[in-house]
């Protein structure tokens, strides 16, 4: 697979701070790649330069090997789906997704035709005649989807679409996303700051932090093999204690700090001396039906959260538990 967009050495600064500290990352033809990270990490800032909103301070974009870093965003083939979705209320929702071909100076019956494919596409056939206040908020966001696909972009760029959605709808969105860029054979930048939401639909992903890349990787590679105690703590929950602080553990990595998720725990009858394996005492609860969620306090009043499915007995008092070799984290700090 070739890179179909490469933001090389990317540098953006306003004024005295500086949003992205020479950023490269490389995202593949028809890849659904997310920007993962807390507000201000700089996020938004390079999804911005991507779609040329935003010039860089120093360095290049490049669109399938072309340096695009000075042209307009209408020039580069990519579409720009807001958090705000963008919408223009007056017109109605065919109105809104024709707007950028009738920009473009494209023929009516050839507006017509490509409305009403791209309505299509987000499964909204024969909305098109109604207005944009007679729309939910899931379908105002598939609306907007629309017009981004109409012009046939070969980069579709998404800026936290779903945050003014419910959960519910949230969850169906996202499914609909993946299924749209899949189908189309888009390739597809999406930021977010949820974490679930980036490791339920994203092929690949980087993980950013105060205008720096962390880690990049496939969902599994990032939650299950943290490259450091800022992505660990970042993607998901984790127990993090230092190495000698709770007894010898053994895992992946190399350092001085311990990472286990709390679904990695087992419960165990004796820890007879083996590693990865420490004794506590269950000091909370909370049953999710599928899940209880424990807090175990182990030696020196530390606080391990230890997850549990489908258990037959919710856990009292004293207990011991387990990790595999594999489900441990080695950091450095």
């Amino acid at each position: 697979m070739s890179e179909a967009i490469l933001a090389n050495q990317v540098v953006k600064e306003f004024g005295e701070v500086r949003a992205l500290k020479g950023i490269t990352v490389g995202i593949e033809k028809g890849e659904l790649f997310f920007l993962l990270g807390g507000s201000g990490c700089g996020k938004t800032t390079l999804l911005r330069c991507i779609a040329g909103l935003e010039s860089p301070t120093s360095g290049e974009i490049r669109f399938d090997g072309e340096d695009v870093t000075s042209l307009p965003t209408h020039k580069r083939e990519a579409a720009m789906v807001f958090q705000s979705y963008a919408l223009w209320p007056h017109m109605t929702v065919g109105q809104n997704v024709a707007f950028g071909l009738e920009e473009r100076g494209v023929s009516k019956d050839e507006v017509k035709r490509r409305v009403g494919e791209a309505l299509e596409m987000v499964r909204l056939e024969g909305y098109g005649v109604r207005g944009i206040d007679q729309m939910s908020g899931g379908q105002q966001q598939r609306v907007s989807l629309a017009r981004a696909l109409v012009v046939r972009p070969k980069v579709l760029l998404l800026d936290e679409p779903l945050s003014n959605l419910d959960a519910r709808l949230r969850v169906e969105m996202r499914t609909e996303i993946r299924r749209i860029v899949k189908e189309n054979d888009l390739t597809a930048v999406y930021v977010t700051h949820d974490q679930e939401e980036a490791l339920s639909v994203a092929d690949r992903m980087a993980v950013m932090d105060f205008g720096e890349v962390m880690q990049v990787g496939t969902p599994e590679e990032v939650y299950r093999r943290p490259t450091s105690r800022i992505v660990a703590e970042f993607i998901g929950e984790t127990n993090i204690f230092e190495q000698g602080q709770l007894g010898e553990f053994r895992g992946d990595g190399q350092g001085q700090l311990i990472s286990v998720r709390p679904e990695a725990w087992r419960f165990v009858d004796s820890a007879a001396g083996e590693s990865n394996s420490i004794a506590g005492r269950v000091v909370q609860t909370a049953y999710l039906g599928a899940l209880v969620q424990y807090e175990v306090e182990v030696a020196g009043g530390l606080r391990l959260k230890v997850a549990e499915m489908n258990p037959r007995v919710v856990r009292q008092g004293e207990v011991v538990l387990r990790a595999d070799e594999s489900d441990v984290v080695l950091l450095e700090k």
